[in-house]
């Protein structure tokens, strides 16, 4: 089948890299001359594991081709709309802006027949309100969100958990699932669950669980809270409540929070839409879930300020991490730069580093100090953060690093350090929610 992919950021590329590989021929069209001289020359213009190797295998086989000329989708037969949906500046609501443009730039070049999806998270109605828009052309319009974690976005694209289509009552609901369901005719395959669902539904689907997995993230951490004001352990308490199967284990690691370009502004976005609605008190708990979150990174700043006997004016402090996860470069409302500023903001020499995201907190934050390894960071430090999780700073070896430090003092912002290993080693360890 030939597809189009409207909006080649992290979605856009990912996808269509992943069509070419389920078999299909995809052109993938953007307005930014420099990320599609990128993508065409095979180079992912951020950083996802495995997306290089498969846009230069795509790119190889000619069936994967980029570029800024809308008027090449014609003969596409299915078009997918992956632009951004950012938070408005001083507002909590999601910004439309870039998925009107696409949607209205596109609908001249559609035939009848065509299959317009779109993956982009937006409010709850914006489906209906783009479906009317398109009357008269010939076109279906389909709502199919994505579901991907960053780190191992082109693995949830090959092989996604669910595949979720919202589709309009009727034949035009049944020839667009028909449709798709040759898109993803090998995940299906593969045994892949499949929802169809109306649009309002698939559109809630996206949001109701990146607040689902806010919240309990959020639990967590207020549950941390808890622990340092009576000794207990939140480790231990994660633990013996994840064996409850109707809790589970996953995300129940407190620390730093969640940041990137979904939660924060998913959960702020469900929000807004809620209170346009007029059922704005059936998410006021995503208020304190929002908050709970902010209020880590205070308090890790507070736990450097304990540690260094009450300041942190003039100390030296390595932050290991920039990006807001592991195996990612972004640092869209990253927690290990925010209280890497913060530090900074109050006082103290802060250097942070990053295997992948240095470049991407220089242009945020360019007062910060950066280095290229863990051992330059914490070259002369008076405390060392472990703010992102990444593998190299989780299997840091205790011994050796007190050799280049001033004060052995480590703070694991995500707890996955052995606390025994480093205190063995002669450090002062702490984090949150724990002794």
């Amino acid at each position: 089948m030939r597809i189009s992919v409207i909006g080649c950021g992290y979605l856009g590329a990912v996808h269509a890299a992943a069509m070419t590989q389920l078999g299909h021929d995809v052109v993938g069209v953007d307005i930014d001359e420099a990320k599609v001289e990128a993508l065409a020359a095979g180079r992912a213009p951020f950083y996802e594991p495995g997306l290089s190797d498969l846009l230069t295998g795509a790119l190889t086989t000619g069936r994967l081709r980029f570029t800024t000329d809308l008027a090449e989708i014609a003969g596409a037969r299915v078009h997918f709309v992956c632009v951004g949906t950012p938070q408005k500046r001083g507002e909590f609501a999601a910004d439309l802006k870039y998925v009107d443009a696409a949607f209205a730039a596109v609908l001249p070049h559609l035939s009848d027949g065509d299959l317009l999806v779109g993956k982009s998270t937006v409010p709850v109605g914006t489906a209906e309100r783009l479906a009317v828009d398109l009357t008269g052309s010939g076109a279906t319009l389909v709502w199919n969100p994505e579901f991907l974690r960053e780190g191992l976005a082109v693995q949830d694209t090959l092989h996604p958990n669910r595949l979720v289509y919202g589709v309009p009552a009727g034949m035009p609901g049944e020839n667009a699932t028909a449709v798709l369901n040759e898109v993803y005719a090998a995940p299906l395959a593969d045994g892949v669950p499949l929802v169809v669902t109306d649009y309002a539904t698939a559109e809630l689907v996206k949001v109701a669980a990146n607040s689902f997995l806010a919240t309990k993230i959020s639990f967590i951490n207020a549950m941390a809270e808890l622990c340092e004001a009576t000794g207990a352990d939140v480790t231990g308490l994660a633990e013996a409540i994840g064996y409850d199967e109707r809790i589970g284990r996953k995300f129940l690691n407190a620390g730093l929070g969640f940041g990137g370009g979904c939660l924060p502004k998913d959960i702020r976005a469900f929000m807004a839409r809620a209170g346009e609605l007029g059922v704005d008190q059936a998410l006021s708990f995503l208020r304190e879930v929002d908050s709970i979150n902010m209020r880590r990174r205070v308090r890790m700043v507070d736990l450097a300020r304990e540690v260094c006997n009450g300041s942190i004016v003039g100390r030296r402090i390595a932050v290991l991490g920039a990006a807001f996860k592991p195996n990612s470069d972004d640092v869209r409302d990253s927690p290990a730069l925010s209280v890497a500023a913060q530090m900074q903001l109050q006082g103290a020499h802060v250097v942070v580093t990053d295997p992948q995201a240095i470049d991407n907190a220089r242009l945020k934050w360019p007062d910060l100090t950066f280095a290229e390894t863990a051992q330059d960071a914490a070259t002369g430090a008076d405390v060392v953060l472990l703010a992102t999780e990444w593998e190299q700073y989780r299997e840091l070896d205790p011994v050796q690093l007190a050799t280049v430090v001033r004060e052995k003092r480590i703070l694991d912002g995500r707890n996955v350090l052995d606390p025994e290993a480093w205190r063995a080693a002669g450090w002062t360890y702490r984090a949150l929610g724990r002794r």
